[in-house]
């Protein structure tokens, strides 16, 4: 039997066969280790391919007997897609991941199957079947499964794309994390439950593996007995790597020098806000926002680079949580960025309490991308919530404030954590600059409303727009790589043209062209 295993992409990073030139080089991208796993879970007597959307063309019209499809919410429009395709040429198309496990009656509206939770207890149970002629509409995994059998996935199947990812050298030591987050799809689909491998499984497949590679755990220092001893044990690898875990990894000084001994040089933290009421409100109070700056500093010190995770969209944000947000990333001297607009992921408690109230505004799920506002804010418009997550990116990857924290993290980090704080930035900035990312700060465009502008259908501002770039300066409106986005370009100032973002259908409070 002939399998394709598929990694679905957004339209304006799909690259397909019309669209061969979206650069893929550039992006900071990691291997596709679900679908690796799933591949080294499969008999030796089945081919399988793997097909990554985002770095290669995915034929429709491939010649397979099973296609496999591995998805999170945003991708979910995308998946259906290929299910129609396939499943119309007579051929079975199952699916898994995050969005297929937390909304299981709507996948299987799509797919021939759809695995529940992990594939090590339900994958090689689907093929037995599908073999046998009795293939079941789902399949469960249990989410306390142990992780011992877990098989080292298969690197080789990304020989050919290996140059368009940052590694393809990813490790998984531990899934799930203890907390429970109240957005967190994570704490959702492990039901708030944290599994580990054998040490001994994790190291040895370390030590088969170049020099630099990434944990992708989602907390890595969840049990901190198995960190300590996974920390020890990778020490004489002498490795260098890069990973996930809570900020609490600075509260304790012995477990954070193993973690450095180990070959840590960065980590995303999922800082999300540094307001307490806004902790308290996402159930991550014990993230401690008055002690924020304290033990990112302590990170830093030991010379590991921080990647911040933020969330803006709170219902304590207001206008200025966007300039206070920039502030504290230049106070705190993060490495990099994450910067996410408030998404109620279906199966969360954050999407279960705004459904309640009747603030979910977006019923389009490649919007759950955390990039676009979904939701209607507390206290602010949508519109203010868009543009104000956008201002901070491309405040932040300005390539002027990218090249001083490299500066910055040089004696701090050494040139690893530096070079790897510049690669970070350098794509963020590529990405920013190819979807026209810009904004605006509603902060300031409030205190500036006495200039006479109201609040506007988005349509009514473009047309407005279109005759005074004929009349007055050369501004182009164009629709951006982003289909849901229309941006307005500016060609006013010397060097590269600044881009406004307006979503159609939105309404756009106090638009300032003077804003720049």
């Amino acid at each position: 039997m002939k399998i394709l295993l598929v990694l679905p992409a957004a339209g304006h990073l799909r690259v397909t066969r019309e669209s061969p030139d979206v650069p893929r080089r550039a992006m900071l991208r990691f291997s596709v280790l679900p679908l690796t796993i799933v591949a080294a879970l499969t008999p030796p007597e089945h081919e399988v391919v793997v097909c990554d959307e985002n770095v290669e063309p995915l034929d429709l019209d491939a010649d397979v007997d099973l296609v496999g499809v591995t998805f999170m919410t945003a991708l979910a429009p995308r998946a259906y897609e290929i299910a129609r395709a396939f499943r119309s040429r007579g051929k079975v198309v199952v699916a898994g991941g995050f969005h297929p496990t937390l909304q299981p009656a709507e996948a299987t509206a799509h797919f021939d199957a759809v695995v529940v939770g992990d594939a090590e207890g339900a994958w090689p149970r689907l093929l037995a079947d599908l073999e046998a002629g009795r293939l079941q509409p789902v399949y469960l995994s249990s989410p306390h499964g142990d992780l011992s059998g877990t098989p080292v996935p298969r690197r080789e199947l990304l020989a050919r794309t290996a140059r368009h990812y940052a590694t393809i050298h990813a490790v998984q030591a531990t899934r799930g994390c203890v907390h429970a987050c109240r957005y967190c799809s994570v704490a959702a689909f492990h039901r708030s439950t944290l599994r580990t491998r054998p040490v001994a499984s994790v190291v040895a497949e370390v030590a088969a593996l170049p020099r630099d590679f990434m944990f992708v755990d989602d907390n890595l220092i969840a049990d901190r007995g198995y960190a300590r001893d996974l920390f020890a044990a990778l020490a004489p690898l002498r490795k260098r790597w890069v990973g996930q875990c809570s900020i609490e990894l600075a509260d304790e000084p012995d477990l954070l020098r193993l973690a450095r001994a180990a070959g840590c040089v960065g980590l995303f933290v999922g800082v999300e806000t540094t307001s307490p009421e806004g902790l308290a409100s996402l159930d991550k109070a014990w993230n401690e926002g008055e002690r924020l700056r304290e033990r990112l500093a302590t990170l830093r010190r030991a010379g590991i680079g921080v990647i911040a995770g933020m969330i803006v969209g709170l219902d304590r944000d207001e206008p200025d949580v966007f300039e206070r947000t920039l502030r504290f990333l230049a106070e705190a001297r993060i490495d990099g960025l994450q910067l996410n607009v408030l998404t109620p992921l279906p199966g969360t408690p954050l999407h279960a309490d705004l459904e309640r109230q009747g603030r979910i505004l977006e019923r389009d799920l490649a919007r759950y991308d955390f990039r676009h506002a979904v939701i209607r804010p507390a206290r602010m418009t949508p519109a203010e919530l868009q543009a104000g997550a956008d201002w901070p990116y491309a405040q932040y990857y300005r390539l002027d404030r990218i090249l001083l924290r490299f500066l910055r993290a040089l004696p701090v980090l050494g040139v690893a954590g530096a070079v790897l704080g510049l690669k970070l930035g350098l794509t963020y900035r590529y990405d920013n600059r190819r979807e026209g990312i810009v904004g605006w700060n509603p902060a300031r465009s409030r205190q500036r409303r006495s200039a006479g502008f109201g609040t506007w259908q988005v349509p009514e501002v473009l047309e407005v727009l279109r005759p005074a770039a004929r009349r007055l300066v050369p501004l182009q409106v164009r629709e951006a790589r982003n289909p849901h986005r229309l941006a307005v370009e500016e060609h006013l100032l010397p060097g590269p043209p600044a881009v406004l973002e307006l979503h159609s259908g939105d309404r756009c409070q106090d638009f300032d062209p003077e804003r720049r």
